[in-house]
C-alpha cells in the first residue's frame, strides 16, 4: 500500500516529463469572442474557508491572506524553498559606463542559488545612476529572456535603461534560463535540481515549477540589494513580460518587500482571469508548459470552475502595495479585459486598507492609463511586447510609489 501511494503521489511528476501535444493549435482554436465566455462565478477572495467574511485588514492579514497564499501555493505555484539566511553573492566586477549619454555604474554579481558545492549560479547585472541626487537608488528587478538584453540586441527597447537611469533608478536583471531552463525535457535541471529530495527525480506535486523558481530568484536578487549600500531595497519593483510577467506577479505576491509589482502582458496564469477562457487557457498552459506550475495544477486543464481561486487572488496578495498591470491592444492571446479584471477583482482587499485598487470600473480606452489607485492599468496600442510607452507609464507610477 505504501508503495502504491508513493506511485500515485509521483504520477503528476511523471506527467511533467511527457512531451506536450504539438498537433493541437491552441492559437487557432482559442475563443476571442466576449459573447462566448462561459458563465462563471469567481471565488470570493474575502470569504474564508470556514465561511467567515473578512471585514477588516486585521482579519485579512491574520487569517485570510495566509489561506489565499496557501491555496495558490498548493494548487498552482508550488512550495518554494525557505531561505533562512542569505545565499552567497559576490560582486565580480564594477565599472563606470555610459548608457546612451547617461553615466552609470555597472556591477556584475555572481549569485549562488543554494549552498551546495555544485549550486546553480546566475549572473546579475546591476546598473545604477551616477547623477542622482540620492545616495541610494530605488531599483527595478527584472527577469530577462536573454543575457544583457537591457543594453544590447533587439530586446534593448524593452528595457529603456537610459530612461530608467535618468529617473534616478537602478536596474538589476538576470536571465531566466540560468535559473531553470524553459524546456520540458530539462524540468529538473537548474535550481529545481538543487532542491530535489534525495532519491526523487522530480519535485513533489505540491512543490514549485519554473514560474515559482523564476519568481523566487527575483527575491534572492532583492536579498543582495539589501546588502548593497548604493541601492534602496525598500523601494524595489519587480517586473517581467509574458511568462516572466506571470513570474513577476508571483514574486510580488509572495515577497512583501517588493513595493511595486509590474506584470506585463502576463495573460492566463498571470493577471488575467482564467475562468474567462479567452485566448490562452489553463489547458493550453498545462499541455505545452506543464513544468511552469506544480503537479497539482494539471488537474484544472479545461476545469477552471473547479479551481478554488482565480488570478485576482494573486493580485490581492500584493495589497496594500502597488501593482501595475499592462496590456496591449493586439495581444488578444493574453485577454486584455481579463488582465484588467484580475486587478479590478482585487479591489475589495485594497479597500480594507482604505485604498483604491484599480480606479476604473470599465476597461479604459487604448493609450489612456488609469493610475489613480494602488493598481495601475493601461492597454497600449500595439503588439505583445514591452515598448517605450509602457516604460513611461511604469516610471511615472514608480515616481508616485517611491516618492520621487
Amino acid at each position: 500500500m505504501k508503495k502504491l501511494l508513493t506511485i500515485l503521489a509521483l504520477l503528476p511528476c511523471v506527467l511533467l516529463a511527457q512531451n506536450p501535444n504539438p498537433k493541437k493549435d491552441y492559437i487557432k482554436l482559442a475563443n476571442y469572442d466576449e459573447s462566448k465566455i462561459p458563465q462563471y462565478t469567481l471565488p470570493d477572495v474575502l470569504v474564508c474557508k470556514d465561511g467567515q467574511r473578512v471585514l477588516t485588514k486585521r482579519d485579512w492579514e491574520k487569517k485570510r491572506r495566509h489561506e489565499v497564499l496557501g491555496i495558490l501555493t498548493k494548487y498552482m505555484y508550488g512550495k518554494m524553498p525557505v531561505v533562512k539566511k542569505r545565499l552567497p553573492a559576490t560582486v565580480v566586477s564594477e565599472e563606470e559606463v555610459t548608457v546612451g549619454s547617461t553615466p552609470a555604474l555597472r556591477k556584475l554579481i555572481d549569485m549562488s542559488l543554494s549552498n551546495k558545492s555544485n549550486a546553480t549560479h546566475v549572473e546579475v547585472q546591476l546598473y545604477l545612476p551616477r547623477n542622482s541626487a540620492e545616495k541610494k537608488a530605488p531599483v527595478f528587478v527584472g527577469m530577462c529572456f536573454r543575457k544583457n538584453e537591457a543594453v544590447t540586441g533587439e530586446q534593448k527597447e524593452s528595457w529603456q535603461l537610459e530612461r530608467i537611469l535618468q529617473h534616478g533608478y537602478g536596474l538589476a536583471t538576470f536571465c531566466y534560463t540560468d535559473v531553470a531552463p524553459d524546456k520540458i525535457q530539462d524540468v529538473t535541471t537548474g535550481v529545481l535540481a538543487d532542491y530535489l529530495h534525495p532519491g526523487h527525480p522530480y519535485p513533489f506535486p505540491d512543490e514549485w515549477g519554473s514560474i515559482a523558481a523564476w519568481a523566487w530568484t527575483a527575491s534572492r536578487v532583492l536579498d543582495y540589494l539589501e546588502t548593497d549600500k548604493q541601492t534602496d531595497a525598500t523601494r524595489a519593483a519587480v517586473i517581467g513580460h509574458s511568462r516572466l510577467g506571470k513570474a513577476a506577479l508571483w514574486a510580488g505576491a509572495t515577497d512583501q518587500r517588493f513595493a511595486l509589482t509590474i506584470p506585463v502582458n502576463s495573460g492566463c496564469c498571470g493577471a488575467a482571469l482564467s475562468n474567462r477562457k479567452i485566448g490562452e487557457t489553463v489547458e493550453c498552459v498545462n499541455d505545452h508548459f506543464p513544468y511552469w506550475f506544480n503537479g497539482n495544477f494539471l488537474q484544472f486543464a479545461n476545469r477552471e470552475p473547479y479551481m478554488p481561486f482565480d488570478q485576482h487572488f494573486a493580485v490581492a496578495l500584493c495589497a496594500p502595495r502597488a501593482v501595475y498591470i499592462a496590456s496591449a491592444s493586439e495581444d488578444n492571446w493574453a485577454d486584455q479585459r481579463g488582465e484588467f479584471l484580475g486587478g479590478w477583482n482585487a479591489n475589495p482587499v485594497y479597500a480594507l486598507y482604505g485604498l483604491k485598487g484599480v480606479a476604473a470600473d470599465q476597461l479604459p480606452p487604448v493609450d489612456q492609463p488609469v493610475t489613480g489607485g494602488q493598481i495601475g492599468y493601461h492597454i497600449r496600442t500595439g503588439r505583445h511586447a514591452v515598448l517605450p510607452f509602457d516604460w513611461e507609464q511604469f516610471l511615472l507610477f514608480a515616481q508616485k510609489v517611491f516618492g520621487k
